[in-house]
């Protein structure tokens, strides 16, 4: 019989699932819409019904997945199966395995979304070839996950590796933490459209105003790295700056932990060299270690918003891995 491990990437507007086979081969996807008003088990049951469309897309029956694999938002015990808080969602020590594994009959792992998406890179995408790697999702905030020895490293009941809320500025801007100074207030996609328009408002002759047709709502992400290729000083300022803010915490991690390998996701990632180059520089500037000595490579991620459904297989097949190890072990 034929063996399928089942993938759920959790979001806050949709689900999205998919259907491998036990050596990793994607076979099937699809999605349901999600929302805070269907309340925990309504969301549940959507995402028991997202099972159900995936089996029967790919041909096969529940009977014939082995496992489910899940990456969910908030702060999640993923020893237990719990989303202890998803504030976007109201949820508080939610049994998400339980009941999931109630209405499929099957066995369910969840993780945290953005430590999830880091072992869908680890396994499948930029840093493959790497035993150890941080994910750094440069969006609205900052987030993220580490894997050493290609497991994740998630802390106590599985509430670590906040990577955006690092202080690298004492006393600096307001987080909604409650704490200041926070890494993402400083090098998240959403700091640098601050930072963008704070510059635009002191240079009114900048490129930036004509990239936007002279809208301040029209600045994004990109706003400055095209100007600056187009030699604007001002919009060179504001890269420089972004990218010494983002060295700051990639070097804390480096100087703690020396991975083999940064990736880094997110639409900024997409500028490629014209990020990752002034990049390497600046964090080889500020680790105790340089890298002519040992090796770290800064690199763009490649899965894009496949991550969580490749790093929820990757979860599932390393439970499934452990259970059949204990198992002969027992023999």
């Amino acid at each position: 019989m034929k063996q399928y491990i089942l993938a759920i990437d959790l979001g806050g507007m949709s689900a999205k699932g998919a259907i491998f086979s036990l050596e990793g081969e994607l076979l099937v996807e699809d999605k349901v819409k999600t929302c805070a008003a269907c309340g925990f088990e309504g969301t549940v049951r959507d995402l028991a019904m997202l099972a159900t469309k995936l089996v029967e897309k790919v041909g096969g029956s529940m009977d014939e997945v082995a496992a489910i694999g899940m990456g969910a938002p908030g702060v999640v015990d993923s020893s237990n199966g719990l989303v202890l808080r998803w504030s976007n969602f109201g949820w508080v020590n939610a049994p998400l395995a339980e009941r999931l594994t109630a209405l499929t009959g099957k066995p369910v792992y969840v993780a945290n979304d953005a430590n999830v998406a880091a072992l869908g890179e680890s396994k499948f995408g930029a840093t493959a070839k790497y035993q150890s790697s941080i994910l750094l999702t440069i969006g609205t905030g900052v987030g993220g996950g580490m894997v050493f020895d290609g497991k994740l490293i998630e802390g106590f009941k599985s509430a670590g590796a906040e990577l955006g809320h690092i202080t690298i500025r004492e006393g600096g801007l307001p987080c909604a933490c409650g704490r200041l100074g926070c890494y993402e207030k400083y090098a998240s996609a959403t700091a640098l459209i601050q930072q963008t328009r704070a510059a635009m408002a002191e240079d009114l002759n900048s490129e930036m105003w004509k990239l936007v047709d002279g809208k301040m709502e029209k600045v994004d992400g990109r706003t400055a790295f095209a100007a600056a290729r187009l030699g604007d000083k001002t919009a060179e300022k504001v890269v420089r700056q972004f990218v010494g803010y983002l060295s700051e915490g990639i070097a804390d991690f480096v100087n703690i932990l020396r991975p083999e390998a940064i990736v880094l996701g997110g639409g900024i990632a997409n500028e490629g060299e014209a990020l990752f180059a002034p990049l390497r520089e600046a964090v080889d500037a500020r680790t105790y270690v340089a890298m002519d000595i040992v090796p770290l490579k800064i690199v763009g991620a490649k899965l894009g918003n496949r991550a969580g459904v490749y790093g929820a297989y990757a979860l599932a097949k390393s439970k499934i891995n452990d259970k059949n190890e204990c198992e002969c072990a027992k023999e």
